[in-house]
């Protein structure tokens, strides 16, 4: 009687295990399904793996953002990288092969986007930031483009796609920027910093215009003294996590629109 009785406490016991090992693992995957995009730098570590920009650069549904403290690890081996405070000072050629300081182009809002000519997901926000550069020149708003590749293939490239903003080339040289950043070699991914050159925040994956003018504005509140820092990024992380939401509710739609305009 005892030994039933037993058999049964464990077969109960079984079944419980069975259902919170579900529940963790439903937990998990929709945890990993809605994987932080942006960082909201706030001078802490943080990472920014491959299969989060993977997730991204597919076009999967993401939540958005998250503070640089609460940043989780995607799936697997990514590093610890810490994100600097402002702009570092990077020297690259441009495609003429004149040496370039990213710094010379502060002292407004600046867009530092990283790219190459293989990314499809770099290839697709290209005319967004080239539109970006051209509706708000007025309002003092640099983009600058890094290509992690050879200036061969950026010029082939740009036989049939138009640029207008600075693109700074090089292969090894874009590497080490990336690095510079401390963001792991993923593309395409997106820096944003004030006109003194704080870094506001950081895209990781594929940038949406809905993000980009969220995003733009709240640099220009941090540059005209309306926001501090930590405020700008509290606020666009909220935002963001909001834009995602809709965008994945939109991808299960018939007929759902973009914001990629």
């Amino acid at each position: 009687m005892l030994a039933a009785a037993m058999r049964s406490v464990q077969r109960t016991l079984g079944v419980c295990l069975l259902i919170l090992c579900g529940i963790v693992a439903g937990y998990v995957g929709y945890r990993a399904a809605h994987r932080p995009t942006l960082i909201a730098l706030s001078g802490t570590a943080t990472s920014a793996t491959a299969a989060n920009a993977a997730a991204t650069s597919t076009g999967a549904p993401a939540s958005g953002a998250a503070s640089a403290a609460t940043a989780a690890p995607a799936s697997g081996a990514a590093r610890a990288a810490t994100v600097p405070e402002d702009v570092p000072d990077i020297r690259m050629p441009d495609l003429t092969g004149t040496e370039r300081s990213l710094r010379a182009y502060l002292g407004h809002p600046l867009i530092i986007n990283f790219w190459a000519t293989w990314c499809d997901p770099c290839r697709r926000e290209m005319p967004l930031l080239q539109r970006l550069w051209t509706q708000n020149q007025g309002r003092g708003l640099n983009v600058v483009g890094i290509a992690l590749d050879s200036p061969a293939a950026v010029q082939q490239y740009l036989q049939h796609t138009h640029v207008g903003y600075p693109l700074l080339v090089g292969e090894d040289a874009g590497s080490a920027a990336v690095g510079r950043f401390g963001i792991d070699p993923v593309l395409p991914f997106s820096v944003f910093a004030d006109a003194k050159g704080q870094i506001v925040a950081v895209k990781i994956g594929e940038l949406h215009r809905a993000e980009a003018d969220y995003i733009i504005a709240a640099v220009e509140k941090v540059t005209a003294g309306q926001e501090t820092l930590p405020q700008a990024r509290a606020a666009i992380a909220a935002e963001l996590r909001q834009l995602a939401v809709q965008r994945a509710k939109q991808a299960v739609q018939p007929g759902g629109s973009s914001d990629r305009t």
